[in-house]
């Protein structure tokens, strides 16, 4: 029987996240300066896109290496991302790429909520984690709370997509959108704290971030 691997809190957050910087770091090299000939920019884009691709697929490698497991919701991440991803490519379409996050945080709102009305905490296997010590209320109460989050992004992401241009929401995208969700998480500590988690499962529910 293969051991567990140990976990480390900054190699999930490279997991979760570092893809999205290596896209927001690609597309910035190859955007060209002030507004730029429209042509570069979709150039810029679709270098982006690949380099997003690509470090995905990287990232999860890493987490079956390095943390032993891939959990669903990296599995359902990684799909769509590659999916987006190809028909970006394929059309040189923008649009594609950033409708993306719309379409993940719609399918695990949907997800959810789904669990739900069946009466079970989705969240707890799309995660693949049973944070020591939170009962199945708690996990009720995450997983409802999440997914009217995810369905907010959804409506959000959605929103600037057609209101602002491509860089202000990569930007939005990269800084606004995961501060929202380290802030949503941390308010979510009082009520796992309440449903039996003790202060050495903080930690842990940060690690386990839900993100797109």
């Amino acid at each position: 029987m293969t051991a567990p691997k140990k976990k480390s809190s900054w190699l999930n957050l490279v997991v979760d996240f570092g893809p999205l910087l290596v896209f927001f770091l690609a597309y910035r090299h190859y955007a060209p300066d002030g507004e730029g000939n429209p042509l570069g920019t979709v150039a810029a884009v679709i270098k982006g896109t690949v380099a997003f691709m690509i470090a995905t697929i990287a990232a999860l490698i890493v987490s079956k290496w390095r943390l032993g497991h891939i959990s669903p919701m990296l599995w359902l991440t990684t799909v769509l991302i590659l999916g987006f991803g190809a028909l970006t490519v394929i059309f040189h379409d923008p649009l594609w790429i950033q409708i993306k996050p719309t379409a993940v945080y719609l399918m695990f709102s949907g997800v959810l909520f789904f669990g739900l009305w069946r009466g079970k905490a989705m969240l707890k296997y799309l995660l693949q984690s049973a944070f020591e010590g939170l009962d199945e209320e708690g996990w009720m109460i995450l997983s409802r709370n999440w997914a009217w989050f995810f369905l907010a992004l959804a409506v959000l992401n959605t929103a600037l997509v057609y209101t602002v241009s491509f860089d202000t929401w990569l930007q939005a995208k990269l800084w606004g959108f995961t501060v929202l969700s380290f802030v949503f998480t941390f308010s979510q500590l009082p009520m796992v704290l309440r449903h039996g988690m003790g202060e050495s499962g903080k930690n842990e529910v940060i690690e386990n971030l839900p993100h797109d």
